[in-house]
């Protein structure tokens, strides 16, 4: 039983982990970005995201401590990769065709 917790317990730091890298390269993505570009694409302006970035880091660095800030964490970054990132980067560089 101790070795299926302790497989258990590496699952856990990997998906903290990817998750953690996941928030920091999502915090560079939007500090990278031109302010002008976020209110183009009807999003919120780039300081909003700045620090809903930094709360998600600082969230997922207490996750253990604090599961539910952990998951809010998560789908901060997800909302910001999968919906902002995109459409500022489409904005930017113009269409890929």
């Amino acid at each position: 039983m101790g070795l299926v917790y302790g497989i258990t317990g590496w699952i856990i730091t990997l998906l903290q982990f990817a998750a953690i890298g996941m928030t920091v390269f999502a915090l560079i993505h939007a500090i990278r970005q031109r302010s002008d570009a976020f209110p183009a694409v009807d999003k919120l302006t780039k300081p909003a995201w700045i620090g809903i970035l930094c709360a998600a880091l600082f969230g997922l660095l207490l996750a253990p401590s604090v599961i539910l800030l952990g998951i809010a964490a998560i789908v901060a970054t997800g909302v910001y990769l999968a919906d902002v990132r995109p459409k500022v980067d489409e904005v930017q560089r113009g269409p890929r065709w």
